[in-house]
């Protein structure tokens, strides 16, 4: 399941970070809000590495991920004091939903391959944008890269695979501006983060090579499928607290 982080991200730029906190909670019995700190240390070291993967093959924009990732950087500084103001089954609950919307996301740019670059850059949208991610990655420790593509594409003016690229080094700062914000509320058990990072890792080699050899689409479908089935499981899990 770790390595399937990592493969989303090299793959398709986003998306595997959604799993980062499930996995940690229900398979590694790690405390929620603990788990939070610890996503965003392993998506945000994963991102970095396969950003640098990106560029090696020309598929970073330093000017547009700097753009989106210095507003991001302050969105995530004000994210990060929210998560423990809401109780675990309810941020759970919030990550469920967000995971619907990630697997809708991926489905739609599945179905709507013929989006690209060119359009003009506006450089508001885009601040507002990396701002609005920057929040929630701090929040719930996802990269939100599923966000990061399609506002690289519409007010970025890049084309997909430069987005891609580019949204991996703008989750990279943003990860690691919320990590900073958690060190002072959470303790991590920073050997299993390791053997976390290490296994994800792997799974972004893997991604960053596919993503230049293979048509993207029929794995976003399928892991667009598997979100939607943790999303049910953490809604089934997380539900029955909510409303007590």
């Amino acid at each position: 399941m770790s390595a399937a982080i990592g493969l989303s991200l090299g793959l398709i730029g986003g998306g595997g970070s959604i799993l980062t906190v499930p996995i940690l909670v229900y398979f590694l019995a790690v405390d929620p809000y603990e788990a939070v700190g610890m996503s965003l240390a392993v998506v945000g070291a994963t991102s970095l590495f396969g950003a640098f993967l990106h560029y090696r093959r020309g598929n970073v924009d330093f000017r547009s991920g700097m753009m989106f990732g210095a507003s991001g950087i302050v969105g995530a500084f004000a994210g990060s004091p929210l998560t423990k103001l809401v109780p675990a089954s309810t941020l759970l609950l919030i990550f469920a939903g967000l995971m619907f919307v990630v697997a809708v996301s991926m489905l739609w740019r599945r179905r709507n391959p013929e989006i690209d670059g060119g359009r003009e850059v506006s450089l508001a949208k885009a601040i507002a944008a990396g701002f609005g991610v920057g929040v929630l990655t701090g929040f719930l420790g996802v990269g939100g890269g599923f966000l990061i593509v399609p506002a690289l594409v519409f007010f970025g003016g890049l084309s997909m695979k430069p987005a891609i690229g580019t949204s991996l080094l703008v989750i990279a700062l943003n990860s690691a501006a919320g990590f900073i914000g958690h060190l002072a509320q959470s303790h991590f058990d920073l050997s299993l983060t390791g053997l976390v990072l290490l296994i994800a890792i792997s799974g972004t080699i893997a991604g960053t090579v596919l993503s230049h050899r293979l048509a993207a689409h029929r794995l976003q479908r399928a892991f667009a499928i598997l979100v939607i089935g943790v999303a049910v499981f953490l809604i089934a899990k997380n539900y029955g607290s909510f409303l007590s």
